[in-house]
Formats: C-alpha cells, sequence, structure tokens
C-alpha cells in the first residue's frame, strides 16, 4: 500500500558583505470571524477543467526513503491519475474517481481495487474523492462551510478550529491576507492518530492559485510517515487521458 500510494524542499541566501536591506512592512491584518474568513477562503479562482503536475517526490517513514518522479492529473471532480516514475520507469500507478480507489505497483507485482476505506485508514482520517482533490490544490480537505468553527488570529495566521463533537479534532490555518491554506491536521485522539498537511511557494496563474510544495505527515501508532511533493510543472486545460490497466499476471491484494 506504503509503495503504491507514494504519490508521492528544497536554499537561503547569505552576504557577508554589508548592505541596506530594504524591510518590507507587514500589513496589518484584523481579527475576522470564521464565516468571514470562510467566505474569502472560496474567493480564491479555483476554474479550471484538467490540470496536470509533475511533481519531485519523497516518500519516508521509519524504515525506508525513496525519491522518484509523480505525474499528477486531474480531471476536476471526475478522476485523478497519479504516476510514479524511477529513472522514467513506471513503477506504481493510481486512478481514484469519486466511487473508487485503484492502483498497482511494481515491485511486488500487485494490485488493489476498492474503496476508500483503505486508503482511510492507511492516512489516519476519513478520506473522499474531494478531500484528495482538496488537499492536492491547497484547499481545505473539508467543505468549511458545512461546519462551525473557533476563530484566532496569531502571527499573520487565522486557525479555525472545528467544533464538531467527537473523536476527530481538525484545525485549519489560513494565511491572514491571502486566505489561503498554510495547513491543515485532523487528529483522531482515541486511536493516537493524526495528519498534517502543510503547503508553501504559492504560485498565482490565470485558472488558480496552488501551491509549488506540499508536505503530507502522518502519524500512528505504528510509526510515521512523509510525503513532500514539488510541484516543477503545472498546465490546466489540456486535453488529457487517464490510461490504466493492471499488467497481466499481477496479484490482487487485499488490504486490512
Amino acid at each position: 500500500m506504503k509503495k503504491g500510494l507514494s504519490l508521492i524542499l528544497l536554499v537561503l541566501l547569505f552576504s557577508c558583505k554589508s548592505k541596506s536591506v530594504a524591510v518590507q512592512e507587514v500589513q496589518p491584518v484584523k481579527r475576522l470571524n470564521s464565516e468571514i474568513i470562510i467566505e474569502k477562503h472560496y474567493n480564491n479562482k479555483n476554474d479550471f477543467s484538467t490540470l496536470y503536475i509533475k511533481s519531485n517526490a519523497r516518500f519516508a517513514n521509519d524504515k525506508q526513503t525513496q525519491n522518484v518522479t509523480a505525474e499528477i492529473k486531474i480531471e476536476k471532480d471526475k478522476q485523478i491519475l497519479v504516476s510514479i516514475r524511477f529513472l522514467g520507469i513506471t513503477m506504481a500507478k493510481a486512478l481514484i474517481t469519486p466511487t473508487a480507489v485503484q492502483y498497482y505497483e511494481k515491485i511486488n507485482g500487485s494490485y488493489f481495487e476498492g474503496d476508500f476505506s483503505s486508503l482511510s485508514q492507511w492516512l489516519g482520517t476519513d478520506l473522499d474523492f474531494a478531500k484528495i482533490q482538496n488537499l492536492l490544490l491547497g484547499e481545505a480537505i473539508d467543505n468549511l462551510k458545512n461546519g462551525k468553527y473557533a476563530d484566532s488570529l496569531a502571527d499573520q495566521t487565522y486557525r479555525l478550529d472545528d467544533l464538531s463533537n467527537g473523536n476527530t479534532k481538525k484545525t485549519f490555518f489560513l494565511d491572514a491576507i491571502s486566505y489561503l491554506v498554510t495547513k491543515q491536521q485532523i487528529t483522531q485522539t482515541a486511536e493516537d492518530r493524526m495528519i498534517q498537511v502543510a503547503y508553501s511557494g504559492v504560485k498565482t496563474y490565470k485558472e488558480a492559485i496552488l501551491p509549488s510544495n506540499v508536505i503530507i505527515n502522518t502519524y500512528q501508532k505504528k510509526g510515521k510517515s512523509e510525503i513532500s511533493l514539488g510541484y516543477t510543472t503545472v498546465t490546466f486545460n489540456e486535453e488529457l487521458s487517464f490510461p490504466y490497466s493492471v499488467p497481466n499476471g499481477y496479484k490482487k491484494i487485499l488490504i486490512k
């Protein structure tokens, strides 16, 4: 599962010479309530039909580290195809739709077909197609309009804490100027697990605003893992193909 879903930064400039440094004035921000913060978050442009992303990807856990190339194709709200390559060779591929998750990986010659429950268990939070798409786009994993939140402001960042009762605690951090998500985390205390997603290097395109770097950290009793994505190529609204077929001879696996 980990290898098959390895969808999965990078220079400090220093000069010893004395120079006059232009100090950028920090734009003051004011405390807003959660409803206004959420409204401004969704005012950020995100208007496209297809999206192609080429990314450097790094997967690390307590046992191994893998550096690969990830190609991500998104047909908005319909399907996501992730191809993992090493030295130009496709090592794994995953096709995600609103109803199913499919993937295969070359090293063990295995494949999986099923729903989102196994992927949710692996990452430590309930997932569906929309949440995975939002995660890759740098948007709030949940639809914030459907929840109630306690809001606070610190260090030019708005913090929204989900007020829903239950075992799952969700926190969203948004930049106080752009209202873009800088970090989001979901904690399940009873299961002793958490997923945290952080974004940086925001770039503005005609069609959307996207992060350049996505770091996904998961913490569970069995260990922790990190997936780092560095977007190197981004194009919108091209005609994309989504080829997916399991090679002959691969064995179907069950994820417990």
